[in-house]
């Protein structure tokens, strides 16, 4: 589906054909939901939160039609983010999806690689010393494959400034993922560049 069929299908549902509705949402549901996963760590508070993504979504249809000035999935994804943080926020303790650092002595690119993994302590030890905001940088880009353009986009920042917040969360969870994991003798980060922040 290309911006121009999306146009045309939003305009159908606000002129009331909303069962077209379901054509955007069965385009967008899966990704939706693995992020709202990756954000809560629970299957069935992500089903639950991509529901009401989609439901916000429909709901404020209009708004986005007269002039949001953002791709839809960026919007989408916006709205999703936030209805996570509000998740977050009602019940205080979360789980993330975790992520590991492969090959931590070997690879000190800016451009690092933190995979979605199984669930392990020391992951959740680390992505729990971020903030929301930090972690969810560390989804958008490592888990969604987020291009920095895009995740200004999505969280209505400049692409060049996410980039450094990236490569100080990243290496801020490299180094309380270490930490975690009782890897000493190794200053992670080290030599890359990556500002101290802790």
């Amino acid at each position: 589906m290309d911006d121009t069929e999306l146009s045309q299908i939003i305009a159908e549902v606000l002129d009331g054909d909303t069962a077209k509705f379901a054509v955007i949402m069965e385009k967008y549901q899966k990704p939706i939901f693995l992020y709202c996963y990756h954000m809560l760590g629970n299957n069935t508070e992500a089903e639950d939160n991509a529901q009401e993504v989609f439901l916000k979504a429909y709901r404020n249809l209009r708004k986005y039609q007269n002039g949001v000035g953002i791709p839809f999935g960026a919007w989408l994804y916006k709205i999703a983010y936030h209805q996570c943080i509000d998740m977050i926020r009602k019940r205080k303790l979360v789980k993330y999806l975790p992520f590991f650092y492969q090959d931590e002595m070997e690879n000190k690119d800016v451009d690092l690689h933190i995979e979605a993994s199984y669930f392990d302590d020391s992951v959740h030890q680390a992505m729990a010393k971020l903030s929301a905001e930090e972690r969810n940088l560390l989804i958008l880009r490592c888990v969604e494959d987020k291009s920095y353009q895009e995740i200004g986009l999505i969280l209505g920042r400049n692409s060049a400034s996410l980039r450094k917040k990236y490569e100080r969360t990243a290496a801020k969870f490299r180094k309380h993922y270490a930490g975690a994991k009782g890897i000493g003798g190794y200053e992670y980060g080290q030599g890359s560049g990556f500002e101290k922040t802790i």
